[in-house]
């Protein structure tokens, strides 16, 4: 089977990790992958380093007349089976092109945040697209409702985590311990992402704020983004010498190898974070709020305990729980660690992808 992938978004994130990430595990199922990317776009270099033959195109609606005209070519160039479209600009134009060249088409959906209602949903995750597929479980019933498309076609397909890239080296754990200043005997409550609005990180800092003279308790901050907004708040609480931050890591494994507690605090926009899945890999308790696909992977009272958004008080009464209940604690990173090698893992999101895929060229499923 022949597949096209098209991204209109210029980033370089979890949703274009996860598209490279498919076509390479794809290739190596036997599958030929082509991808049509937006100018400039986050995946362009990449894909092309992977060995992919990669096409530049602008997605934008004045462009859409001199874009269908490619699609169609590039299409009957590589005899394209399936489109796979992304995002929404692409998702327009490329699911036109492909309902005009005869091809199947999977539309995935990458964020958890509710899709516009009306034509717009029934045109994008209807009439042109043959499947839809979510990255959580929660989205799944909206796009249904919203768009008419019946529940055999919409499936959650989380990104997982390959376990062979996730890999700390004896003592790496103890030494990023011992930069920060960590004591072998503090507990400390982290959390690893790019900051952004949305990510929690203040409710993080009141928590810590709230719980600041509890002993031997600390707390580290791991990843990039927006993080000078945090610091100054930081700064107000007056969190020197119990907060840290590490700035952006390139190997953020060993920090997180490092917690004794894994925090993802998120008020809107997630799906099944990746970095939730490393610390549940790395066998580490959850503390986590219930958004997106967050509680799929922290689930309350076995791998971890889950709060309410914007609840700093709920979260410090939970880090003081797993602080002090050590056979829960432990009990939950061991069932964390468990529960990604049963339904999380990359050669998980391969199988379903594949099942999709084929599902989807055996009946056109409309």
């Amino acid at each position: 089977m022949n597949i096209l992938h098209l991204e209109a978004s210029a980033g370089w994130g979890g949703q274009e990790i996860r598209i490279l990430r498919e076509a390479e595990g794809m290739r190596l199922r036997g599958y030929q992958v082509v991808l049509a990317v937006t100018k400039g776009g986050g995946l362009v270099a990449r894909a092309r380093e992977a060995g992919f033959t990669v096409y530049e195109m602008n997605f934008k609606r004045p462009f859409w007349p001199v874009c269908l005209v490619r699609l169609l070519w590039i299409m009957r160039r590589h005899k394209i089976d399936l489109v796979n479209t992304h995002s929404s600009l692409d998702s327009w134009i490329g699911g036109i092109s492909a309902r005009i060249a005869g091809k199947f088409i999977v539309r995935t959906r990458h964020l958890s945040t509710p899709i516009k209602k009306g034509w717009n949903s029934r045109m994008v995750y209807g009439k042109l697209a043959d499947f839809v597929v979510t990255t959580c479980a929660s989205i799944v019933p909206i796009i249904c409702k919203q768009s008419g498309k019946k529940a055999e076609k919409c499936l959650s397909i989380a990104t997982g985590v390959n376990p062979e890239k996730i890999q700390v080296k004896e003592g790496e754990a103890a030494l990023f311990r011992e930069k920060l200043g960590i004591d072998p005997k503090d507990f400390l409550v982290g959390t690893a992402c790019v900051m952004r609005s949305w990510k929690g990180i203040d409710d993080l800092l009141k928590a810590a704020d709230i719980l600041r003279s509890t002993p031997h308790l600390k707390w580290v901050i791991i990843g990039g983004g927006h993080a000078e907004r945090h610091k100054v708040l930081a700064k107000e609480l007056k969190l020197e010498g119990i907060v840290y931050f590490t700035g952006h890591l390139d190997n953020p494994f060993p920090a997180i190898a490092a917690l004794d507690l894994f925090t993802l605090l998120s008020t809107a926009h997630e799906g099944v974070s990746q970095a939730i899945l490393q610390a549940a890999y790395l066998g580490k308790p959850l503390l986590a709020t219930p958004i997106g696909g967050l509680s799929e992977v922290c689930i309350e009272g076995a791998t971890g305990i889950i709060v309410d958004p914007f609840s700093p008080d709920q979260i410090a009464e939970a880090v003081l729980k797993l602080k002090n209940e050590n056979g829960f604690r432990e009990e939950a990173g061991s069932k964390a660690r468990e529960l990604v090698l049963k339904k999380f893992t990359l050669a998980h999101t391969l199988d379903q992808m594949e099942s999709v895929y084929l599902k989807v060229s055996e009946s056109r499923l409309v």
